[in-house]
């Protein structure tokens, strides 16, 4: 019987260790800084690289250490109930040009899905709902805003009865958008809409990884929960 091949290393033909590069791109990616932000963060620690490296390793690692995070957190959360979700798009601007960045967001926060789409009608709506209906199960609640896509959409696959639009309902998704808000006057704005689509997934799964609640919880917790992120990072494709 054959042996399984292993998976190649990633980190292969790189001088850089994996350490390194998993540092660069988590603060690129985590914190809202620019390129050469983190190339002089670095250099003040004794790592000397050049801020297009910082841009080739986050493009290359930010998606993959992203979907593997996905992966884990979307087998864990399976096997738990889904009170409430919360839909809402936002605008971006790319090179003058406004498009939508729609997001589901759970009830602990955590974002579940980006889509990027130059409209906002019922079937680019239908195309994000059942694309995160997919990959998470289905929620109790879905509360949106007063958008008529979302009423629309969610009476095509049945869903009508879950939609709550109350007033003020829907403030956990605006409040979402603040961490991603944060790094696009770092990064400059965003020149196609394949790179917002791209930045925002991988964001969005840092943002999951590294959310301990530290406004919820006490000082030791939100250490130990920091720590624990920390290491299970540090663990990514080794």
């Amino acid at each position: 019987m054959p042996r399984a091949k292993k998976p190649a290393n990633p980190f292969r033909h790189f001088h850089s260790s994996p350490e390194v590069i998993r540092l660069v791109v988590m603060t690129y990616v985590r914190f809202p800084l620019s390129l050469r932000n983190v190339e002089d963060l670095l250099s003040e620690r004794g790592i000397d690289i050049c801020h297009e490296t910082v841009r080739l390793w986050w493009n290359r690692f930010g998606p993959m250490f992203a979907a593997d995070i996905r992966r884990q957190r979307v087998n864990r959360i399976r096997g738990f109930r889904q009170w409430n979700w919360h839909l809402d798009e936002m605008y971006v601007r790319i090179n003058g040009e406004m498009v939508y960045l729609w997001r589901a967001i759970d009830h602990e926060g955590e974002v579940l899905e980006s889509y990027v789409t130059k409209t906002r009608d019922k079937a680019t709506a239908l195309r994000f709902m059942r694309k995160a209906l997919k990959r998470h199960g289905s929620p109790e609640v879905i509360t949106t805003d007063g958008l008529r896509s979302y009423k629309a959409a969610m009476t095509d696959i049945g869903n009508s009865a879950k939609q709550e639009t109350r007033r003020w309902a829907n403030n956990r998704a605006e409040n979402a958008h603040l961490p991603f808000r944060r790094g696009e006057p770092a990064m400059l704005r965003f020149r196609q809409m394949k790179s917002l689509q791209k930045f925002a997934s991988v964001h969005a799964s840092f943002h999951n990884h590294f959310n301990s609640e530290r406004h919820l919880v006490d000082r030791q917790t939100y250490k130990a929960r920091r720590s624990a992120a920390l290491a299970e990072w540090q663990n990514l494709m080794a």
